[in-house]
């Protein structure tokens, strides 16, 4: 399905990304016991620092892997029904016959109809998904905000429905992992980031990945440059940031090592056991942050090549940076991708991106990380 890995070809596909116009980029990727590991670029665009392949970073919603992992973990144990509704635990945070309607399920492969939060705390993003309406202005403002998630939980639940509990196609919506959050909490009786931390982070053996307490980035990482859809210009450090705006839904920090590490051990049946892998592989369609349909299963999604084999992992981004990573379904093959700039297509006169290079250059690395 895969040729062994193609060292020079992976080479010259990063620094391809790079001279398209991404500022900086690393990866692994990796095929049974041989390692590729590649950087092109800057970290720091005014310095010229370069960035290298350990670097730590912000990995956005590659997070809500770990935490639908740990919720699975406590079905396992019993504590949590997968198909139980919400309001058995949360009948505050989602009051009366939704909380009825909706089940734990739901929140995870995001078929909750409960509606996106950030527009309602990001002001300037209120327009979304009208992008040419939108503006950065929030993401300044709200740099150093401690959001209290259970406001954040408020705005995307009494915000109009996008769809019926179960209904198809789901629609992406962080409010839902900000509500397994809670759960956790209330069936653990600890933070939902010591749950994760102990039942995932260390249980894989990540020694670079943690959950942040604060703004900043500890150890080697790059700055994280913020386009906004050419409405910031040159793009600006979003770095320094406070993810409580997303918590443990997206706020991740890790290395491409250490996620290889993580999907691998995930789908060997170490992190949780195969019953509960079998129904993080159980998709649905789902419409995306980006507007396009994809199929979601409990914090996994796939990708499959024309007569290659599915991969499974999760992207993400935050302000500024964004990874993805991907696992054969065998474990054989994995790739880890992480970017240190953001929304960089521009609009056309209707409102929607442009297609740039960067897309193509990022396709093509893709291509030859995975099958080539």
């Amino acid at each position: 399905m895969t040729n062994p890995l193609d060292c020079a070809a992976l080479d010259a596909a990063i620094e391809n990304v790079h001279r398209a116009g991404m500022p900086g980029l690393f990866a692994e990727v990796r095929d049974s016991d041989q390692v590729w590991r590649g950087a092109a670029g800057v970290a720091d665009a005014a310095t010229g620092r370069p960035v290298t392949a350990d670097m730590r970073h912000r990995v956005g919603s590659i997070t809500k892997t770990f935490t639908a992992a740990a919720v699975l973990q406590q079905v396992e144990s019993g504590r949590i029904g997968l198909d139980a509704p919400i309001g058995r635990y949360l009948p505050k945070l989602v009051p009366g016959a939704r909380g009825d309607a909706i089940t734990v399920r739901m929140l995870i492969n995001h078929t909750s109809g409960l509606a996106e939060y950030l527009p309602y705390a990001y002001p300037s993003l209120k327009a979304f998904p009208a992008l040419a309406d939108t503006g950065p202005e929030s993401l300044d403002d709200h740099r150093f905000t401690r959001f209290d998630p259970v406001e954040l939980i408020e705005m995307g639940v009494t915000a109009p429905a996008v769809g019926t509990p179960g209904g198809s196609p789901g629609v992406y919506s962080n409010t839902n992992y900000l509500l397994l959050v809670q759960l956790l909490e209330q069936v653990t009786g600890t933070t939902a980031e010591r749950c994760i931390t102990r039942n995932v982070i260390e249980r894989a053996g990540l020694r670079d990945t943690e959950l942040p307490t604060g703004p900043h980035v500890e150890g080697p990482h790059s700055r994280l440059y913020e386009a906004w859809f050419g409405m910031i210009d040159p793009p600006r450090d979003y770095s320094v940031y406070d993810m409580s705006w997303v918590g443990p839904s997206a706020s991740l920090i890790s290395t491409v090592t250490d996620l290889n590490r993580f999907f691998g051990m995930l789908l060997s049946g170490e992190i949780v056991g195969p019953s509960s892998l079998a129904q993080m592989q159980r998709t649905v369609p789902v419409v995306s942050q980006e507007g396009r349909i994809i199929d979601y299963g409990l914090g996994l999604h796939p990708m499959e090549g024309p007569g290659q084999g599915i991969f499974w992992g999760h992207g993400g981004t935050v302000w500024g940076g964004g990874a993805l990573a991907m696992t054969r379904a065998d474990g054989r093959r994995q790739m880890s991708v992480a970017v240190n700039m953001q929304r960089w297509n521009r609009l056309d006169a209707s409102g929607r991106p442009r297609p740039h290079p960067i897309d193509d250059a990022l396709a093509a690395l893709y291509r030859v990380a995975m099958y080539g």
